[in-house]
């Protein structure tokens, strides 16, 4: 029975860890706001795991809402893609 939320831990901290190599890895910076704001999902469904719904619903609304705006909002007055 125990085991159960830490295989949730181990399987959010994964994707999590996975989208952050996606987000570091990819020269276009839409997708990688994109692949960040997954990772802070994934995060933040770690700490729904842990019973901690007061900063999962902040970090929701920074991860999911605030932060990609923010991030699109200044790619949108550089360039997109990296130089080769």
């Amino acid at each position: 029975m125990i085991e159960f939320p830490l295989l949730l831990i181990a399987y959010f901290s994964t994707l999590g860890l996975v989208f952050t190599y996606f987000a570091l890895r990819d020269k276009d910076l839409i997708k990688a706001i994109i692949f960040s704001t997954i990772q802070s999902i994934s995060y933040a469904l770690i700490y729904g795991t842990l019973l901690a719904p007061d900063i999962l619903l902040v970090y929701l609304a920074v991860g999911f809402g605030i932060y990609p705006i923010l991030l699109l909002y200044a790619v949108s007055k550089t360039r997109r893609y990296e130089k080769k």
